[in-house]
């Protein structure tokens, strides 16, 4: 039970696969069983058809032999299809939980943004499929085939057998000489293929600054790297392969030899020569077969490992029951956090609660903390302690598809996705026009919209398309909005955007307080921050003021020591409703 408990998704996958290996095995046992047939063909030929000078014994054989091997085909065809299949089922029954584990890696760990699990199940769906895995299948017959020569004459039998255990040597030295090397090649054909991806990313950047030969360098030496490694992996087993098959023929030839030598002292006859040399052939095959297909099979056993460790590292989240829609009242209890990977917290006890529809603006210095609270608030990092409560249940608590269509999100780094513009909208769900306009229109980019040449349907990409920085922010805006969610968290909306662009986010505002959203807004300009209800100033990670928002502002008047000119002209501005469009933005934190 506890075996099976331990067992990872791919192992249950696998396992769901058990009945077609063992059917293939059981194919596989009559195509080697038929692989007898041409050495038992030539057997009849030379003792029995040209000592009896009989055509019609040749044709009957003939006839037999043809038909075996139309037998043996379709059999090989089968087996071949039935692999084809379970490559297929395979990679069916593990891609979505494999894509969302590759997806909550990314989520919880920095540095982990990479398709490579992909990658992964391809090469173990192609290695199961490939004709490297039907050695796996014809290599328990070899001792049948053993046996046969040792029918014939024991010689043959212990020559085969001395030259198959010569050949399983090699087999196991050319995985001892390559296990280690190509396992470090892989690793470093990943971390250049990881970095490589991520130049493609900041392609603009390194072309307009010059910085594409310092940036090729790093990527070279990665890739350096790898080919060494990869060279010296595949010059071992290039040579031991080579080993294996000149001994392989040779022990072909050499077993011709001993036959000849026992037929000319009457021991065996010219047809069990001949046939023994095939026979040996095909017993030393698999082997032979394996040590060629090695590399494959490093490959695919190094996919295999990955992929199981990602799949423990990150297990399959249990549904939980379903929880009524949130109203939108927040409450954040002794809180510390930091991002995955970091184990000393960026924001420690924090400690506030906000009723449904209130508007909450989160200022304070750069590395105070505040991204790391907007993450917190929506449950996108987990806390190290303390509990965030939406409507009195953890945030985590909830199913993640059932919580997000009541949540509104806009980041600092804007990403949208390859699709329309009505598809970035609806959150690539199904788009539902009615809530697309209504979206927009509460974002103020309706108009914006209309004026592209396809509309709603242009087709930007993750990375470029038809939209600049500001108009992009305000599609993103437009999509944290979209479904009437009960929570919003807006980080820095404000960025990128101009005159106008502020005009319709201070209006978006407007209307979510109207309508009763529980809002919260991190950003460095003041003008968004004029109409908050309370304010949340975030220092060194920790909260050092959270109230009404002129009780906040009435702290900072009674210390104005405290305060640096930067924040005081920020909150003077706030006071006063003045828009702050000339404010420089700090980084964001």
């Amino acid at each position: 039970m506890a075996k099976q408990q331990d067992a990872t998704d791919l192992q249950r996958a696998l396992k769901a696969c058990r009945s077609s290996f063992v059917s293939v095995g059981f194919f596989s046992m009559f195509v080697n069983l038929l692989m007898l047939v041409p050495p038992m063909y030539m057997l009849q030929v030379y003792d029995r058809v040209l000592s009896t000078q009989s055509v019609e014994t040749l044709v009957m054989l003939t006839l037999v032999v043809v038909f075996l091997f139309m037998v043996m085909g379709g059999l090989e065809l089968v087996r071949s299809r039935m692999l084809v299949r379970v490559g297929n089922r395979l990679d069916t029954d593990i891609n979505s939980r494999l894509y969302s584990a590759m997806f909550r890696r990314s989520v919880v760990s920095q540095g982990q943004q990479s398709a490579q699990p992909l990658n992964d199940l391809t090469s173990l769906r192609q290695f199961l499929t490939g004709n490297g895995l039907f050695a796996f299948f014809d290599a328990p017959w070899v001792p049948v085939y053993l046996g046969v020569l040792f029918l014939f004459h024991p010689w043959l039998g212990f020559f085969a057998t001395f030259a198959g255990i010569v050949l399983l040597i090699l087999a196991i030295a050319n995985e001892k000489a390559t296990k280690t090397l190509l396992a470090e090649a892989n690793s470093e054909h990943i971390k250049a293929q990881d970095l490589a991806n991520s130049n493609l990313r900041n392609a603009e950047v390194l072309h307009a600054m010059g910085m594409l030969p310092g940036i090729m360098g790093r990527w070279s030496e990665k890739h350096h790297e790898f080919l060494s490694k990869q060279s010296r992996a595949s010059d071992r087993a290039g040579a031991l392969t080579n080993a294996s098959k000149v001994l392989r023929l040779l022990a072909q030839s050499m077993i011709l030899g001993l036959g000849a030598y026992l037929v000319l002292q009457a021991e065996m006859t010219a047809g069990m020569m001949i046939a023994g040399s095939i026979i040996m052939g095909r017993a030393l095959a698999p082997i032979d077969q394996m040590i060629g297909s090695w590399k494959g099979f490093v490959g695919a056993r190094g996919a295999y490992g990955r992929l199981n460790e990602l799949l423990t590292q990150i297990p399959e989240e249990n549904r939980r029951m379903s929880l009524p829609a949130p109203k939108g009242d927040l409450s954040v209890e002794t809180v510390a956090a930091a991002p995955p990977g970091v184990r000393m917290a960026t924001i420690r006890g924090i400690n506030f609660a906000v009723s449904a529809g209130e508007h909450v603006g989160i200022i304070g210095p750069s590395a105070a903390g505040k991204s790391t609270l907007a993450r917190v608030l929506l449950g996108i990092w987990p806390s190290q302690v303390g509990n965030v409560r939406l409507d009195g249940a953890e945030v985590s608590h909830y199913n993640r598809d059932e919580l997000g269509p009541h949540v509104g999100y806009l980041p600092q780094d804007i990403e949208l996705f390859d699709g329309t513009i009505s598809e970035n909208i609806a959150r690539f769900g199904e788009v539902d026009p009615d809530k697309v306009v209504r979206a927009a229109r509460k974002a103020g980019v309706h108009e914006m919209v209309l004026e592209l040449p396809n509309g709603y349907d242009t087709y930007i990409s993750s990375t470029s398309g038809a939209l600049s920085g500001g108009q992009r922010q305000r599609i993103g805006l437009a999509r944290a909005l979209y479904g009437d969610p009960v929570l919003v968290v807006l980080d820095e909306p404000n960025s990128n955007l101009d005159e106008a662009g502020e005009r319709h986010l201070s209006e978006a505002i407007q209307k979510l307080k109207a309508e009763g959203v529980t809002l919260f807004v991190i950003s460095h300009r003041t003008s968004v921050l004029k109409n908050m209800d309370q304010l949340l100033v975030l220092k060194e990670g920790q909260v050092s003021m959270f109230g009404p928002r002129d009780e906040v502002l009435a702290q900072f008047a009674r210390k104005p020591a405290q305060v640096s000119q930067s924040n005081s002209a920020r909150l003077s501005a706030i006071q006063g409703g003045r828009a702050g469009q000339n404010d420089t933005p700090e980084e964001p934190s």
